[in-house]
């Protein structure tokens, strides 16, 4: 958790205040709002009561959160499951909370990185197919793929399962 400033606020803003303009900008999850009051120099005590109050009204909901963050790495941004665990974790989200949206959601992994891998498979005419295997693949694994889903994505986007030796296409880094 970052350190605290000592102090008043930055501003003469409530808590309560500040937190109801944190979550006019977006929803954040629970410790989110709590790290950023925190952080603006409201007391602890205080930054408790304002955030238990706003839990009790509904305007932090950590699982409803999740869900939305959820739904725009699987629809918008094509992540995969890794991914998406990584960003609730990120920011804040239980882990409880965390495995139930993840259990919630589509099971097309393999469709949604094939979806991916075909629409930046575009960019990479004209590129060495290694070169272009490795790019794409590496992509695909950064978004939270398997690597095995990320390779298989990536050669049938790149048309490449017909190569001879296709499994040539992807070199492991070197040992140190």
């Amino acid at each position: 958790m970052p350190a605290r400033r000592s102090g008043p606020p930055a501003s003469p803003k409530s808590c309560h205040e500040r937190a109801l303009g944190l979550l006019a900008v977006r929803p954040r999850s629970r410790r989110e709002l709590e790290t950023r009051l925190l952080r603006a120099g409201f007391e602890a005590e205080e930054v408790s009561v304002v955030v238990e109050r706003l839990e009790r009204v509904g305007l932090i909901d950590d699982e409803a959160f999740a869900r939305q963050v959820a739904e725009h790495e699987f629809g918008r941004r094509r992540s995969g499951a890794r991914r998406v665990s990584r960003a609730l974790a990120a920011k804040g989200v239980a882990r409880p909370t965390i495995e139930a949206v993840l259990a919630e959601a589509p099971d097309d992994e393999a469709a949604r990185a094939h979806e991916l891998a075909a629409a930046r498979a575009t960019r990479l005419r004209g590129v060495d197919p290694a070169k272009a295997f490795a790019r794409l693949s590496g992509l695909l694994m950064r978004r939270g793929y398997a690597p095995e889903v990320a390779r298989d994505a990536a050669r049938t986007a790149l048309s490449l399962q017909d190569a001879e030796e296709p499994h040539l296409l992807y070199r492991a880094p070197p040992a140190p």
